[in-house]
């Protein structure tokens, strides 16, 4: 009976993977004037189990609709899934695939554009195996609206995580449009070589308001060692990066009082850096659970999960059994 919860748990963590997988789309947002052409992008498909690419339109005030199939080897297209505006989009080969096209874009285009395919993987019935993995998706902006690059600031950030040995910083893009951007952060150590700052030495917090967009960056305290961060921002298929690079030393945390907050380059005047907007400035956190109460809710769970399986196990053995019933043999006397 033990193999079944173990088996559960493996079709769970094949679940997660399948969760993580995702096809690639470059371009965050697009913009164009009516009238004009424009292609969407999708990449890693080569991950995909089937030729056949899926192209889906999501409006705001809609679902997602069906547009058509783009076949990845040859640029084929099937479109007979009843979408209303299904004659404006054809595909075209670019240098990196096949991409979907509309040839002369309309108002009632504006909208965002996820690719799709199917992928074989975890059965989740004895005729369904395999999941579809999307892209993030690319909005497209129909206007006579000029774009205006973002105006991309870091700051150190006040919070409670210096005390848990943590250090903050805050990026801003601002005065931007379209008003969608995508963050990133590289990190210098001692003059090498700039390297991204991975998603396992990070934990960011977006924050938006009006015209403005902010990302948080914690940078956990593990070596008594400086680096140089740099914040940028993907908007319209361009990178923008801060003017300004902050330096984080990563030294113990404070026992008995706080520090003051991190000291600027030398080379960088206080009166040369502009205030963030008093909007985007974060309050101190709410106490957060420590990685070590994650991991113990997560073992909770996890145990919880089995001996639910298990429970469930049991119980249908024994409603089995008793479906069956005892076995008698019956004598007659003469």
């Amino acid at each position: 009976m033990l193999f079944l919860p173990a088996a559960a748990l493996c079709c769970l963590c094949s679940a997660l993977v399948a969760m993580a997988a995702e096809l690639s789309q470059d371009h965050l947002t697009l913009t164009r004037r009516v009238g004009q052409t424009v292609s969407f992008s999708c990449g890693g498909t080569g991950q995909c189990d089937s030729d056949n690419i899926r192209w889906y339109q999501k409006k705001d005030t809609e679902t997602f609709r069906l547009i058509l199939y783009i076949d990845k080897s040859n640029g084929r297209v099937e479109s007979g899934y009843n979408h209303p505006q299904k004659d404006d989009f054809s595909s075209v080969n670019k240098e990196n695939g096949w991409e979907l096209q509309i040839q002369t874009v309309k108002l009632s285009h504006s909208a965002t554009y996820y690719c799709a395919c199917w992928k074989s993987g975890f059965c989740i019935s004895l005729s369904h195996c395999g999941y579809f993995i999307f892209g993030s998706g690319t909005k497209l902006y129909v206007t006579d609206e000029q774009i205006v690059k973002p105006v991309v600031s870091v700051y150190p950030a006040a919070s409670r995580a210096h005390l848990e040995g943590k250090s903050s910083l805050l990026c801003v893009a601002s005065d931007m449009f379209p008003p969608l951007v995508r963050f990133s952060w590289k990190r210098q150590k001692d003059n090498g070589p700039l390297e991204k700052v991975t998603s396992a030495d990070k934990k960011q917090l977006k924050l938006k308001e009006s015209g403005c967009t902010a990302t948080i960056l914690q940078i956990p305290q593990r070596e008594s060692s400086t680096y140089k961060y740099y914040c940028s921002v993907q908007h319209e298929g361009e990178t923008v990066e801060a003017q300004i690079k902050q330096e984080v030393s990563t030294l113990p945390p404070p026992t008995t009082s706080p520090s003051p907050p991190p000291s600027l380059p030398p080379s960088v005047q206080p009166s040369l850096i502009p205030s963030p907007p008093p909007s985007l400035i974060p309050a101190p956190p709410a106490s957060a659970p420590s990685q070590y109460q994650v991991k113990l809710l997560c073992l909770m769970y996890t145990v919880l999960i089995v001996k639910s399986l298990v429970y469930c196990c049991g119980l249908s053995l024994l409603m089995i059994l008793r479906n069956k019933g005892p076995s008698t043999n019956c004598t007659h006397a003469d």
